[in-house]
């Protein structure tokens, strides 16, 4: 928002009353008059010429400053004067690249430093005066108590569905998380409204209020490297992802109709029979999103806690699999229940399409896609549980 400063003076209605006041005033007074000396009035003038000024200098870093953070740019600006020269040297010679912008202006580094380095920096500007000065400031930077990196769950270049959570995975507890998400920089066009929320000391997701717009470009800028996290943590490095939302498709699993519906930007078409989990192990009710896509996958149970060998376990290998929870609820291809697709529900919490139609829907979905179960008797599924982060109503993923 523009700020508007406006200035108020003195009315025209009130100039207008003042004059002959003080016209009055001055025939009282006795003073003489231009009829009576002939001479016209001569002006009153103040004139100032103000003098040339010394150039100020104002540096982001104090001589002997001993714990600077190395992911934060060196900066100088320059008042009344511009600079000449600037350099930032390591102790042992290495030159740190600059940018001097502004016109002469503004200097600062154009890439981050070492940790626990020892550096001067050393800055000559002349005036307005057209005198020169020189200014040098000796620091050191942080050593960390401790370090952690960041992973993100989506891919450079990829084109991913409007259901798409972007988590940010560190390999240690971070301390300070207003720090983390600052540092965590999140750019879309069309702009896109979002908010983070943390799972725990090491994972924290961001995700927009509604789903993405199709086509939005996104940009993603974990700078975390000489950042400080909070207790003496830091970040190793910095990581980028930039990535594309593509169409939308949704698809919608109906456990009492036996069918799922897909449709894409809005239309539906296809619908297709399927099986979902049996009465002993039903499929959770609630909006998944993809997360990963198998060719040649074998479905195991003990992966998810449930012995192979058990009752209730099994090792199955599947031509198609697409994972749309941790807990291990898939869609893939069941040729073995074609004959109770679309009449009942018989797997143990996965969703079982024919071989044909598992490879049409694995051929349109992508990661981030939106699939929701609905009417399987199944518990609520929770945001945990995966990438399920649409089960969270806005306000609490905001709390």
């Amino acid at each position: 928002m523009v700020g508007v400063t406006r200035t108020r003076g003195l009315s025209a209605r009130s100039g207008g009353r003042w004059i002959p006041l003080l016209l009055a005033a001055t025939v009282v007074a006795g003073c003489v008059s231009t009829a009576e000396t002939g001479q016209p009035p001569v002006p009153s003038e103040t004139t100032s010429t103000e003098a040339p000024k010394p150039v100020l200098l104002a540096l982001s870093v104090t001589d002997g400053d001993d714990a600077v953070e190395p992911g934060r740019p060196i900066t100088v600006n320059a008042e009344h004067g511009t600079i000449t020269k600037a350099s930032l040297i390591g102790k042992h010679g290495t030159h740190v690249k600059d940018d001097l912008r502004s016109e002469g202006t503004f200097w600062t580094t154009a890439e981050p430093l070492g940790y626990g380095k020892t550096y001067t920096l050393t800055v000559e500007a002349k005036g307005e005066d057209g005198r020169t000065v020189t200014e040098e400031s000796t620091f050191t930077t942080v050593t960390p108590a401790r370090t952690v990196a960041v992973s993100i769950n989506v891919w450079d270049d990829e084109t991913v569905g409007v259901g798409m959570p972007l988590i940010f995975d560190f390999t240690g507890p971070v301390p300070d998380r207003d720090a983390a998400e600052e540092a965590l920089d999140i750019a879309a066009e069309p702009e896109t409204e979002g908010d983070f929320h943390w799972f725990g000391d090491t994972r924290v997701i961001w995700r927009p209020k509604e789903y993405w717009q199709p086509g939005t470009e996104v940009s993603i800028d974990a700078g975390i490297y000489g950042m400080d996290l909070g207790d003496g943590t830091y970040g190793t490095e910095d990581k980028a992802v930039d990535f594309t939302v593509g169409e939308k498709l949704v698809a919608v699993a109906d456990g009492r109709k036996h069918t799922m519906t897909v449709s894409i930007n809005d239309k539906d078409v296809k619908t297709m029979p399927i099986s979902m989990g049996k009465p002993s192990s039903p499929t959770p009710e609630g909006t998944y999103t993809v997360m990963s896509e198998h060719n040649g996958y074998t479905m195991d149970s003990s992966t998810y806690g449930v012995p192979v060998d058990s009752s209730a376990g099994y090792r199955l290998y599947v031509d198609y699999a697409v994972r749309l929870s941790n807990s291990g609820i898939f869609y893939h291809s069941a040729p073995w229940s074609l004959g109770d697709q679309g009449n009942a529900n018989v797997s143990h919490g996965c969703i079982n399409l024919s071989t044909e139609n598992a490879a049409w829907l694995m051929g349109k979905t992508k990661r981030g896609d939106v699939f929701t179960v609905e009417r399987s008797g199944g518990p609520e599924l929770v945001p945990e549980d995966g990438w399920s982060v649409w089960q969270m109503p806005w306000k609490e993923w905001q709390s």
